[in-house]
């Protein structure tokens, strides 16, 4: 096999994600693509959540893209259309998790579980970021704003996306009061004041500021 590394095209950031990588991929003898994306590094509370997706090359949902990009209905649209075509797999690191180690660990470490649990092993794994997740069981390589460039990485990142503001819609009603429904868990003046009000719960991260006691 070639280089897939250096054979690999440069996109354009501007440029809305195409399957450019992947047959570049396919070209060098890579078959079964699986991109990798995570979501919720940011917040102060619940899970980071990774998604690995498998495209069917023949069925790819128009209008991929960056799930930051896109509108509640259209992230909602493509989720519906990326599970009915697509071989997923999802896996998160609870609050928890990501305190006993560090977010970037355990944001890998959700991308890696969610590689493990697809149905077939992939032959070579896209990832959004600048890190290739330790124990993968294939090859890979990262692409910073990968989400943009790759229609793999967009659709694992929209995948994920939905499904992490899912848990924690789920999740206001179990810790109600903190508005989890409504900002994700991320530092919103609204979050952050109930904290102070109510003090932190189990889902969220006590090694993040303001949470963490030095």
């Amino acid at each position: 096999m070639t280089r897939p590394a250096d054979s690999l095209p440069f996109l354009f950031e501007d440029v809305a994600p195409t399957f450019a990588i992947e047959e570049a991929l396919m070209r060098d003898g890579y078959d079964r693509i699986v991109g990798l994306d995570e979501v919720g590094r940011g917040p102060l509370a619940g899970p980071v959540v990774a998604c690995a997706v498998v495209l069917d090359r023949a069925r790819i949902p128009t209008g991929l893209n960056d799930s930051k990009q896109l509108s509640l209905s259209e992230r909602e649209r493509l989720y519906a259309e990326i599970l009915g075509s697509a071989e997923v797999a999802i896996a998160s690191v609870s609050a928890l998790g990501i305190d006993r180690t560090d977010i970037r660990k355990a944001s890998l470490e959700a991308m890696r579980r969610a590689t493990l649990s697809l149905y077939r092993r992939p032959d070579f794994a896209v990832i959004d970021g600048r890190d290739v997740p330790p124990g993968l069981p294939c090859p890979g390589k990262a692409f910073v704003k990968g989400d943009s460039r790759s229609v793999s990485i967009a659709a694992a990142s929209i995948v994920a996306k939905v499904t992490r503001d899912r848990m924690m819609e789920a999740a206001a009603h179990s810790h109600p009061g903190y508005g989890f429904e409504k900002h994700a868990g991320y530092a919103t003046v609204v979050h952050r004041r109930a904290i102070i009000e109510l003090g932190p719960c189990p889902l969220h991260r006590m090694s993040f500021r303001p949470l963490r006691k030095d």
